[in-house]
């Protein structure tokens, strides 16, 4: 067997990280390739992540820079699997006890747009960006990802393609929506043995019953937002939305509480606040009945729009008649408060890094995940 030959090693501790994906590239310059674009990713965020910034060269005439072709070609041409270096990634993490899951983490489903011109690059296509908060041309992927309070990281990134794309549109088989993706994302982190206590995601997904009802049929617990108009079917004259009930719930302050609960939830710098938490009990939702729904907010009496959560969970309430009846630990509001909060404490990290880092550098799966399809 001829030897390999060496590489130009990558400085310091990252050297032995990415010695332990070697095997998995057949060629020298792929070895090269994979140590320059880590160094990239982890090098100062002054500059957005770019091929030029991940190859620390000039923004414009740096493109052509021997260092930037052969990151580009490492990235767009070189013939490696994306899938088993993800794959190696992960087992890397779970490998590490600091890493590792653990039945208190939550598994993250969210979604993530970039403004993109032009119509020829893939999964491009004109659609809702939250990251900028309107409709634009852009690339939108569904992202997996473990959150605990000790560490976070990223499991899989999938790209949405939208309709255009497919000769047959929506109907096109091989066409799948966002939440579709989710559920598929899930199902794989199920398959793979990645433990978690509850999947956690936004109000696009905690309004859809069909993603509930998937996450049920795996046998899973869920903490999903929802919308604050959030309303059911009521009798004229009964409570039939989330915020009805919080009006009647009897607050009069701190000191008389009414249906209330206080709450302390903890931040990722360690610091903690008083939140208060309310059970409702209306319509489809109770402490006895298979789905839960709870108003969590710092002010019970303005009930501000940037500190104020709207949930609804399958976990059964301790002491409930469901407790004993549901095959999921039993959850206080303030673990429901906890398990939500983690999606928070990730949701502001990793934009900030996100924007820091630009598209190409949020992750070694995102770019990853845009070769693959």
């Amino acid at each position: 067997m001829t030897k390999r030959l060496p590489v130009e090693p990558a400085p310091g501790p990252l050297e032995e990280y990415a010695a332990r994906f070697d095997g998995l590239f057949g060629a020298r310059a792929q070895r090269e390739g994979f140590r320059r674009y880590l160094e990239g990713l982890l090098l100062p965020a002054e500059r957005n992540k770019t091929l030029t910034a991940l190859a620390n060269t000039e923004p414009v005439a740096g493109a052509q820079h021997k260092v930037a072709q052969s990151l580009q070609w490492f990235l767009s041409e070189s013939g490696w699997d994306p899938e088993e270096v993800n794959e190696r990634r992960l087992e890397l993490l779970f490998e590490d006890p600091a890493t590792a899951p653990s039945e208190r983490g939550v598994l993250v489903i969210d979604e993530h747009g970039d403004r993109k011109w032009g119509k020829k690059t893939a999964h491009v296509g004109r659609q809702w960006l939250a990251n900028i908060g309107k409709t634009d041309n852009g690339v939108v992927s569904v992202s997996s990802l473990l959150a605990e309070e000790e560490a976070y990281y990223p499991l899989e990134v999938e790209p949405y393609t939208p309709a255009r794309h497919f000769g047959g549109g929506k109907n096109d088989p091989e066409f799948r929506t966002k939440l579709k993706i989710a559920c598929q994302l899930v199902e794989r982190s199920v398959e793979t043995g990645v433990g978690f206590r509850a999947v956690v995601a936004d109000s696009f997904y905690g309004e859809d019953r069909g993603f509930k009802r998937a996450l049920g049929k795996l046998g899973l617990a869920y903490v999903l937002s929802l919308k604050k108009s959030h309303s059911w079917w009521h009798v004229e004259g009964t409570i039939g939305a989330l915020w009805e009930a919080a009006l009647a719930a009897g607050w009069e302050g701190a000191e008389e509480p009414g249906e209330w609960t206080k709450v302390m939830r903890r931040f990722r710098d360690g610091h903690r606040e008083e939140w208060w938490a309310l059970e409702v009990e209306a319509g489809p939702y109770g402490t006895e009945r298979a789905k839960r729904a709870l108003v969590v907010t710092t002010d019970p009496e303005g009930m501000p729009d940037l500190a104020t959560w709207y949930l609804t969970t399958n976990l059964p309430a301790p002491g409930s008649g469901r407790e004993a009846e549901s095959d999921l630990a039993p959850a206080s509001a303030s673990e429901v408060v906890r398990l939500y909060g983690l999606r928070m404490w990730v949701e502001q990290s990793y934009k900030q890094v996100k924007h820091a880092l630009g598209w190409s550098g949020y992750q070694v799966r995102s770019d990853i995940a845009i070769r693959r399809h």
